[in-house]
């Protein structure tokens, strides 16, 4: 029997798609695709990204509490302390303080307590980024009260952490302010700029001075403690420890018992002294009035009263030694040069002076108004005739004077450390004179600066290494501060002069204290010294006000110190004024050096007899 098969046409129709032609092949290559890039990102976070990720991970979990290094002590050329370190405490916060619920507590009693707005605070915080690790000083040198009050209220304050910290400390106050400079917390213009040099928010850096000419060496490196926080960022262990490197100490050339005499000869008065070696330029003794007490800079905020003592009309900050002022007669020792070397003069030179003298329609006084009769250059020193050197300066001409000012160092810094803070002076030519004036240079000008007079302008500093090459046979010296074993030689340059030039100019210096204006400094209390007198005029607020100058070196024949004395304004004459200062410092250096060999002076025999 034949079965009968299903017509084809009644058969049903299969619709299924899935899984037919390529379309499994195509979810299979986008499955292994996507396998692929999650396996190379994760490869990618692992392998190439994984230790900035690990990083970012450990700041989360580790915080580093920095301590500052001790900055290097300063000491005097016989190994007495000039600056130091002391230990305050202060308040710090983590950054990521005034972002937590308790900010509002934490900040309110904070501000109480510091004696603080809340929005320094928060300024601080967010300076330094919520990301920071380390924390962030919002107060420092507490006091006692500010102390007590922190403990009281240690519940309310969680996040507050007191630690001390090393500041700066200057024992002898405002004697030695304008050599050592002062330390101050970096500004936020500072704090850009030094950034990459490894300096932080909150950190202190050299403002002047010392402090600013030897960052580098006095700073240190900064320390710390590597510790384990919690969720809440409270420290939970210490994880590792890094010493802070003390800084550099530095010995100086300075005599501290030179710089308290010096400070004590110029009792009030505006100015400043300078006390060279004059055989290598070593700086004993810088002096300048109104000064300042440094250690107001360590404080946290300078009160109204602190910031009057640095910013009076009278410019305590600005170091008078190292600024400029017409030299006067002093520099009749470069114009007796110049003289001398052009070969327009001999050393035997002798020229009419005169009550004054009538050059180009213009009539050039004499100081004493009458002359003095014949003199030659050993003459015109000792009474500092005006009228004999404008001879010489008229005679030589301005560009020869002009090259000996330069020669002996004048126009340009003398290269002592605080090259910010130095000023060049001006040595007035042609050129400056036309740009400055619109007018040719003449034999007035000539004249004027042949007596340290017109517009020539020079510091107590450069005006100290002038004297220093007829004291040392012809060098000039690079003056300096920091102490080193290098011999003389290092420190100085030879102005090839002649013989008999170097020696006229001793025996002028010398006659200046023997027999003429200096005679104040011809005293049995000291060794026979050599030096010069000046009076530059001056006006102060529209009243003559002169300027008084005296440089001086001792003993003459082997001169050992050297110094000059410079009184802004006082109305008086380098001999008179001037000279006095440098006697008072002489004869408390020599009576300390050499004991007995030398009278002591009168002020000493008097208290000595009221103790006895």
């Amino acid at each position: 029997m034949t079965l009968l098969q299903p017509s084809p046409l009644g058969r049903k129709k299969d619709t299924r798609t899935v899984g037919r032609s390529s379309q499994s092949v195509f979810f299979i290559i986008f499955t292994l695709l996507m396998v692929s890039g999650i396996g190379l990102r994760l490869a990618y976070l692992q392998i190439i990204e994984g230790a900035q990720y690990r990083k970012l991970a450990e700041g989360n979990r580790i915080r580093m509490i920095p301590k500052h290094p001790e900055r290097g002590n300063i000491f005097d050329r016989n190994g007495k302390l000039l600056a130091s370190t002391r230990y305050p405490r202060s308040v710090y916060l983590w950054p990521m303080a005034h972002n937590r619920p308790s900010w509002p507590i934490v900040g309110r009693r904070l501000s109480q307590i510091l004696d603080m707005p809340q929005e320094e605070m928060e300024k601080k915080l967010e300076e330094a980024g919520a990301n920071s690790s380390s924390l962030i000083r919002i107060a420092r040198d507490l006091n006692e009260a500010q102390i007590t009050a922190l403990k009281e209220y240690t519940s309310e304050l969680q996040d507050v952490e007191i630690h001390t910290e090393a500041v700066r400390y200057y024992p002898h106050g405002k004697e030695l302010a304008h050599i050592l400079g002062y330390t101050r917390e970096l500004t936020a213009e500072q704090l850009k700029q030094k950034k990459q040099e490894g300096y932080r928010l909150g950190d202190v850096i050299g403002q002047m001075g010392i402090e600013k000419a030897y960052e580098k060496s006095l700073r240190g490196e900064w320390g710390g403690q590597q510790v384990e926080v919690d969720g809440a960022g409270r420290p939970q262990k210490v994880l590792g420890e890094k010493q802070a490197k003390a800084g550099t100490d530095l010995h100086l050339t300075i005599d501290l018992d030179m710089q308290k005499a010096a400070e004590k000869a110029l009792n009030g008065r505006d100015g400043a002294i300078v006390a060279l070696d004059p055989k290598n330029g070593a700086i004993l003794a810088m002096v300048s009035h109104p000064t300042f007490d440094p250690n107001i800079f360590s404080k946290q905020k300078l009160s109204q009263k602190d910031w009057q003592t640095v910013q009076g009309a009278d410019h305590p900050l600005v170091n008078r030694a190292l600024s400029a002022f017409p030299p006067a007669s002093t520099f009749k020792i470069v114009t007796a040069t110049a003289g001398l070397e052009s070969g327009k003069f001999s050393p035997s030179t002798v020229l009419q002076t005169y009550g004054s003298l009538n050059i180009g329609g213009t009539r050039f006084g004499e100081w004493n108004h009458a002359g003095f009769g014949p003199l030659g250059f050993v003459g015109a020193l000792q009474w500092s005739s005006d009228t004999f050197f404008y001879q010489i300066g008229r005679g030589v001409g301005g560009p020869t004077l002009i090259e000996w000012t330069r020669k002996y160092g004048f126009g340009k810094k003398t290269g002592v450390e605080f090259a910010s803070e130095e000023t060049k002076g001006l040595v007035p030519d042609e050129t400056w004179k036309q740009k400055v004036w619109k007018m040719p240079w003449t034999v007035g000008d000539s004249i004027n600066m042949s007596i340290g007079q017109g517009a020539l302008q020079t510091t107590p500093l450069q005006v100290a290494v002038m004297f220093a090459v007829p004291a040392n046979g012809g060098y000039r010296v690079q003056p300096h501060l920091l102490k080193d074993n290098e011999e003389a030689k290092s420190w100085r340059e030879s102005l090839n002069m002649k013989p008999t030039t170097i020696k006229i100019l001793r025996e002028g210096l010398r006659k200046v204290v023997a027999e003429g204006t200096g005679k104040v400094l011809n005293q049995p209390t000291i060794p026979p010294v050599s030096g010069k007198s000046g009076t530059a005029e001056a006006w102060k607020r529209g009243v003559k006000q002169n300027h008084a100058w005296f440089g001086a070196y001792a003993p003459a024949d082997k001169p050992e110190i050297l110094i000059v004395a410079f009184a802004e304004h006082s109305g008086g004459g380098g001999g008179s004024v001037a000279a006095p200062m440098i006697l008072q410092i002489m004869e408390d250096y020599f009576q300390r050096k050499y004991p007995g060999k030398f009278q002591k002076p009168e002020v000493e025999k008097l208290e000595n007899k009221r103790h006895n």
